[in-house]
């Protein structure tokens, strides 16, 4: 763990420190946004899952306010132009978590805990799990969790600090999510912001 601790360390003494701190701070107004914001990084979100963020980044500029007054059809027709892996399925989802947008403002305006949320949303949004929620949590302001996909799995395997998970179920992921904190508290990061030193470590990109 040590070498791993030393690489995010000389990380946080360098610029890269200043972008991630921008990115954080950019995520944290979101939560304080209209729902019809939080629901677009909602939709974002459902998208990435197994398709490129770079991509998919770009894709969910473009259609910005169609996540929220587009037919199934017509966001199929959109996906499939701009050339999004999973147009039929994905545009499913993103139109039945729409019928949710005034539960999901609730529970968010509520000022329930994190963990509370997180377990409502990939309870209640088809399309979602632990990972995406988790994501979608992060992308909105709250810091207490990170993006476990197969780049931070990848890492964690590499420095010898966890076993690759043949699947990756909610009790494995909490489990990887407490090996996180044990680094975060180490070197004095939340998991938002450790995410995103591991996620450069592992990418060389500051994506969201």
């Amino acid at each position: 763990m040590h070498e791993l601790l030393d690489k995010i360390q000389n990380l946080k003494n360098s610029e890269i420190k200043n972008r991630i701190d921008t990115r954080l701070f950019e995520f944290s107004v979101i939560k304080n946004q209209p729902i019809d914001s939080i629901f677009k990084e909602l939709c974002f979100c459902l998208m990435t899952a197994n398709c490129s963020a770079a991509k998919c980044i770009e894709i969910h500029e473009y259609i910005n306010e169609g996540f929220l007054n587009y037919s199934e059809i017509r966001l199929v027709n959109k996906f499939k132009e701009l050339g999004y892996r999973f147009p039929n399925v994905r545009s499913r989802f993103i139109i039945e978590a729409r019928q949710k947008i005034s539960q999901l403002e609730s529970i968010i305006k509520s000022g329930n805990d994190g963990h509370n949320l997180r377990d409502w949303i990939a309870k209640n949004i088809k399309g979602i799990g632990y990972k995406e929620a988790s994501h979608f949590l992060r992308n909105i302001g709250y810091n207490n969790y990170a993006i476990i996909d197969f780049h931070i799995i990848d890492l964690l395997v590499y420095y010898n600090l966890i076993e690759k998970p043949k699947i990756l179920t909610k009790s494995k992921y909490l489990e990887i999510e407490e090996v996180l904190k044990d680094i975060g508290n180490k070197i004095e990061l939340n998991l938002a912001e450790l995410d995103l030193y591991l996620w450069y470590l592992e990418t060389g990109k500051i994506l969201k």
